[in-house]
């Protein structure tokens, strides 16, 4: 076999294994949303300690990603990875034995520390294996595939849970991410081997190793990285508000939609995610001919069909719905150019940091919108474990929806890095 050959089917077979694990790491971010009764009534949560549960997976998962970027550039994907994996099956197990919000907390806080490497990671090893022409193909195609989790995550999981209960479910997601570790730390490699890195061109981008604190410098004095985070912030915030925790409750409980149901319409978000998921890169570099212009497109449509849960969608009947939250995947997908950009923005030797420094923005809005929701949710709802009603869904919508639109203003002063490439 030539060894162009041998290097192709080497980075299928390690971009394959770290799909496998991202699955995991998506299915724990969105699983919530459809067992948040079952949880909030067996472990007697109110909205606004079931809007902590979820939001502490992302706070950790956030605040990790400062001393993961400098790890993964100094000891290497692969073993950060199969470290952190550890940590998640561990959490993972103990969630589906959790008795009380202590044990779920610190299970999700486990979770959260042993996932919060996997998708930046992962993207500094394809930093090494591919070019920056490929990087914003493959990292589309990454997101594309993790969203699988997103989809198991939605329906199959309300089908599981309806069948064997949520802690047997939970457990078994445990047990697989159990295997799931071992095969990474088998199978990924993180760089090609000297010979495969003699042939290729040299990346322009490419320096020696930059120390951890000039790192961060460079990174955090771009006024650009900035105005980035913000808009990571509340794209992603938008995105986990409604996939990842209260559109399961919203459609339950203001559209009296039934668990299987409401899981269904939240897979159609999963499937649009993941069908736009793997066009963007396309569409940047063909129509938008810029990963910015396509980033602000999706946003700015993403922002007008988020109004529909101040009080339309409830006037849209079963078909249509479907379609809003397909489209709403269809423009979410778009966030995944932030990748692209930050990749672009600064060189080889210091992307694990920048990108784990943005990925800290992506999940802090996940954290705090789930949570701030909660807390609006839950000033409206008078007794524990109660419906909420409309009006408070409205209320707490404001918020992501009002954020988006500020950084969408403030980002497009940022320039476009997309003419680097």
């Amino acid at each position: 076999m030539s060894a162009n050959g041998s290097t192709t089917r080497q980075r299928w077979t390690i971009f394959l294994v770290l799909a496998l694990m991202y699955i995991l790491v998506y299915f724990y971010r969105v699983s919530l949303a459809v067992v948040a009764g079952d949880i909030s009534r067996e472990l007697r949560l109110t909205p606004e300690q079931l809007g902590s549960l979820a939001g502490v997976l992302f706070y950790v998962y956030a605040v990790v990603q400062i001393p993961l970027g400098p790890m993964i550039d100094r000891f290497g994907s692969r073993l950060v990875i199969s470290g952190c994996g550890v940590l998640t099956t561990a959490g993972g197990i103990l969630f589906s034995r959790a008795d009380s919000l202590g044990d779920a907390m610190t299970a999700r806080i486990l979770i959260g520390v042993g996932t919060a490497s996997v998708l930046m990671a992962t993207f500094t090893l394809f930093g090494h294996w591919y070019s920056r022409q490929e990087f914003g193909r493959v990292s589309g195609l990454m997101v594309a595939v993790g969203n699988v989790g997103n989809l198991i995550g939605t329906a199959p999981l309300a089908a599981s849970v309806g069948l064997f209960g949520w802690r047997p479910s939970f457990l078994a997601i445990g047990i697989i991410q159990a295997l799931v570790t071992v095969l990474v730390f088998c199978k990924v490699q993180d760089r090609p081997s000297a010979s495969i890195q003699a042939a290729a061109p040299p990346d322009p981008s490419g320096a020696p190793a930059a120390g951890m604190l000039a790192a961060w410098r460079e990174i955090f004095t771009s006024r650009d990285f900035w105005l980035l985070g913000m808009i990571a912030f509340f794209w992603y915030g938008n995105y986990l508000a409604l996939q990842g925790l209260w559109g399961g409750p919203y459609l339950m409980d203001v559209l009296h939609l039934s668990r299987s149901a409401a899981g269904n319409m939240l897979m159609c978000t999963s499937i649009g995610f993941i069908a736009g998921s793997l066009v963007t890169d396309t569409i940047a570099r063909r129509i938008f001919r810029s990963y910015k212009k396509t980033l602000l497109v999706g946003q700015v449509l993403l922002a007008l069909l988020m109004t529909a849960f101040l009080g339309w969608a409830e006037m849209l009947s079963p078909p249509f719905l479907a379609v809003l939250f397909l489209v709403i995947g269809l423009v979410v997908s778009s966030g995944v150019m932030i990748y692209p950009i930050i990749r672009s923005m600064f060189p080889l030797n210091i992307v694990g940091t920048a990108l784990t420094s943005l990925n800290f923005f992506v999940l802090m809005g996940a954290a705090a919108t789930q949570q701030i929701m909660g807390l609006i949710i839950g000033s409206q709802v008078g007794l524990r474990g109660a419906a909420a009603p409309a009006a408070a869904f409205h209320s707490a919508f404001i918020f992501p929806l009002a954020g988006l639109l500020l950084s969408i203003v403030l980002f497009s002063q940022a320039r476009d890095y997309h003419e680097q490439d």
